[in-house]
């Protein structure tokens, strides 16, 4: 197949590393993917990768050049499908698909990605784009926000991860937890450093290990200062390698009061660690039944949940902790690698492209 993956977003985010994973799996699969995006660390990244990549300057919704562009692009190199966001790529390169009669996927992110405006309305209606979702949490918000979508418009195909080679099989002393996100209000870092300084008092050891950033982290800082956590607690900001610090942890907590489905959690799943969080969004759809446990009910925020939760993981013996890790890990490698849902992505668009010859032939 040759599929033109578009993204017109500035910032990064999880859609840039999907896209990025997702594309080259599906090349080593022998299809040929082109990325469109802002020039930028995007498509040197994807230039990384061996994935070829084009800067598209959008300019404005409906922008008639990058419109002529990209059908310019599309019938050069016999794009046969295109995947756009939710944005300016879906007012440019979807667009163009259109008139070219090309097979349109439109990936949603968050249910709330599109508003239930006239705007979405009509242009749903003249695109008639198939909606891909990265989990069912995120395809029923869809379905519930915008209830002039059909459900036969609407897939699922999970996000996915490259879990390690195997599972750990030691432990650092004390316990090492991690925690990767934005640090913002709705990621609950607070309720989890209020949890983590009352098991301080209790005599438990520990350390936490915090990536991200976000208009929380200043806050945060002083507040672990506050609570006397200050030689427990590591705050790392941007981290360019994430995966040195999950290499290096055992617990991975997501304390977040909301979420779609969380990456972060797929990615600490894949390097072996014992997965701790509060059942928002889309995590429960990915949680290892055997560590129900570990997975807290979504409220109430009173630092009870995560308590318990932790509390287990406190409590739980070395030959546990080792048996909770390669258990995540399985189920990454077995169900959430990029080998298994790149599989399920590539028959995802074999049914795209077979629906429009039908189409044609009819």
């Amino acid at each position: 197949m040759r599929l033109a993956f578009c993204n017109a977003t500035r910032t990064w985010g999880g859609v840039k590393t999907w896209t990025l994973e997702f594309a080259r799996a599906l090349a080593d699969l022998g299809h040929q993917v082109r990325l469109y995006g802002r020039a930028g660390v995007f498509l040197e990244k994807a230039a990384a990768l061996g994935l070829p990549a084009t800067a598209v300057a959008f300019g404005p919704d409906f922008n008639p050049r990058a419109i002529a562009f990209f059908r310019r692009e599309f019938r050069e190199y016999g794009t046969e499908a295109v995947l756009v966001n939710v944005g300016r790529d879906l007012r440019t390169a979807g667009v163009a698909a259109k008139l070219s009669g090309l097979p349109l996927v439109q990936r949603i992110g968050l249910p709330g990605d599109m508003k239930n405006s006239l705007k979405v309305r009509l242009l749903n209606a003249w695109l008639r784009p198939h909606y891909l979702c990265p989990c069912r949490y995120i395809r029923d918000g869809l379905l519930d926000n915008l209830p002039f979508i059909a459900a036969k418009a609407t897939s699922v195909v999970y996000s996915a991860k490259q879990p390690l080679p195997a599972p750990p099989t030691t432990l650092a002393r004390p316990l090492r937890l991690v925690t990767t996100s934005q640090v913002n209000p709705n990621k609950g870092h607070e309720e989890l450093l209020r949890v983590l300084a009352r098991y301080r008092d209790a005599g438990q050891e520990f350390t936490w290990d915090v990536a991200g950033t976000g208009e929380s982290l200043d806050f945060l800082r002083g507040l672990s200062r506050e609570l006397g956590l200050a030689e427990r607690v590591r705050w790392h900001g941007f981290c360019s390698d994430i995966g040195s610090l999950l290499r290096e942890a055992d617990v991975f907590v997501l304390p977040s009061y909301t979420e779609g489905l969380p990456n972060t959690l797929l990615e600490a799943m894949a390097h072996g660690l014992v997965p701790v969080a509060r059942n928002a969004g889309g995590s429960g759809e990915v949680w290892p039944e055997a560590l129900a446990a570990l997975l807290a009910p979504d409220g109430p925020h009173d630092g009870s949940g995560l308590t318990a939760a932790l509390g287990r993981v406190f409590a739980a013996d070395e030959a546990t902790l080792l048996a909770w890790k390669r258990i995540a890990w399985e189920q990454c490698r077995e169900h959430f690698s990029l080998a298994v849902q790149a599989h399920r992505l590539e028959e995802f668009f074999r049914q795209r492209l077979d629906e429009a010859g039908r189409g044609n032939r009819l």
